[in-house]
């Protein structure tokens, strides 16, 4: 009878639990060690927590535009921010015990406390040791905080904060425009608070597609939020009735509350991955090839704290990689180009392959970008913003897309599936859709790019 392999997994988040499930799957021998409660920040603090939000601001959203639809009488309607967020942490554990129970129900053990590395085979835990044939450390990143603007839980508050709030801030400061300020910014808003955004850059989401985000900067503006671009904080200060951001350039702006969305640091320190030999970036992340692989053979790692792309669906396909090669199964190398991606804001930027910036910058490839305000069933539920745009090679193939909607998240799909397998834009145009539907735009857009990649 062969032995089992022994696997331990330092990290419960989407990378650690995932693993488990493959690495039981083939009938290794599992653990998973976790100072928290599993699902990790992406359960328990980050992905789920927010998006619950962020689906409550949507339903708000909408009942404010119903207007324009002929609906008349919902003027009253406002949020309850206690009762949200009760719901949004009981949505959270209730997440992370479905996951517990599933891992207990696949065989794999469960260690609860510190995990820090002994040498390449070994995990202290507390006072006990486990030993491993393989390791994998998922441990994620925690939110990155500035000398000047530390977080205090009351009213400088850092994103893992905001659920212990139980009144809506009058005015929220978001300090930071990337991917989570945005997010944050646009659902405070929609729950009722005023919002000034501060963007050190020259725009709202600077790593995403330009078109997209001029359209959600103007839905911004258009909707009442202040957008102060090219405005650094330089620091937040507590005052009598809330807080004061004081920027760079000295001016200041006032608020109730502030919320600061400034990036996101690995959580590698004191794990004991140097001294184990693993090879470390400059920013502390830990250094993987695309099968997960460290610098040490038998250790893995996966997630956040590698610093690849920092999306719940990758660590969870690192993690998966990992143990499929770790374990002798049939694995390919990650593929970013295939990871569709999406802001979950109002409206939603989802993207996938080849970008507007690639392009500009000399990569060969046909665009076509077509405005939902011309969609029937966009004009029928009252969608001004937005657009799809897909990127074609001259030879016809799809090579990416963005989509900017109510709801991009799923629209990006099909595009995604057409990166994936190859297809043409022919393919993709000859393929029926339903009218009238958001996703016929991505046919008639497919339809434009036939005669101008040929």
């Amino acid at each position: 009878m062969s032995v089992k392999s022994r696997i331990v997994i330092v990290g419960g988040g989407p990378g650690g639990y995932e693993a488990a499930l493959v690495a039981a799957q083939l009938g290794a021998d599992v653990t998973v060690v976790d100072e928290h409660s599993l699902g990790g920040a992406a359960v328990l603090t980050d992905v789920v927590p927010s998006k619950t939000l962020i689906a409550t601001a949507d339903v708000l959203a909408t009942v404010a535009g119903a207007g324009q639809l002929g609906i008349r009488g919902l003027g009253q309607v406002r949020a309850d921010l206690g009762a949200v967020n009760q719901r949004v942490k009981g949505l959270a554990q209730a997440q992370s015990l479905d996951i517990t129970r599933r891992l207990e129900a696949e065989g794999v053990r469960i260690v609860e406390g510190r995990g820090v590395l002994d040498g390449p085979s070994r995990v202290k835990v507390g006072s006990g040791t486990i030993e491993a044939d393989t390791l994998l450390i998922s441990t994620g990143a925690s939110p990155r905080e500035l000398p000047d603007a530390r977080p205090d839980g009351e009213r400088v508050l850092n994103w893992t904060q905001l659920y212990d709030l139980e009144e809506l801030p009058e005015k929220l400061i978001v300090v930071g425009s990337g991917v989570t300020g945005a997010e944050f910014a646009s659902a405070y808003h929609a729950l009722g608070s005023q919002v000034a955004l501060v963007s050190s850059r020259d725009r709202v989401l600077p790593g995403e597609d330009a078109d997209a985000a001029e359209v959600l900067e103007h839905v911004f503006r258009r909707g009442g939020m202040e957008v102060l671009s090219r405005s650094r904080a330089q620091s937040v200060k507590r005052t009598d009735a809330g807080v004061v951001v004081t920027l760079s350039d000295g001016r200041t702006v006032e608020g109730s509350h502030c919320l600061m969305a400034v990036g996101a640091v690995p959580n590698t320190t004191g794990l004991g991955l140097a001294e184990a030999g693993v090879t470390l970036t400059a920013s502390g992340h830990i250094e993987v090839d695309r099968v997960s692989r460290t610098s040490v053979r038998g250790i893995y790692a996966a997630g956040d704290c590698t610093g690849v792309f920092p999306l719940a669906s990758v660590a969870a396909m690192q993690g998966r990689k990992a143990m499929w090669h770790s374990l002798g199964d049939a694995v390919s190398p990650l593929e970013l180009r295939l990871v569709s991606s999406n802001v979950f804001t109002s409206p939603e930027i989802a993207t996938v392959g080849v970008t507007q910036a690639q392009v500009d910058a000399g990569l060969e490839a046909v665009v076509v970008k077509l405005p939902l305000a011309t969609n029937p069933r966009a004009k029928m539920q009252g969608i001004h913003d937005g657009f799809v745009k897909l990127f074609a090679s001259p030879s016809g193939r799809v090579l990416g897309g963005t989509v900017v909607a109510p709801r991009a998240s799923e629209l990006i799909h099909p595009v995604t599936l057409a990166v994936a397998t190859r297809l043409t834009v022919d393919d993709v145009a000859s393929a029926f859709t339903v009218y009238p539907s958001i996703s016929g735009s991505l046919a008639e857009a497919a339809r434009q790019l036939h005669n101008r990649s040929s």
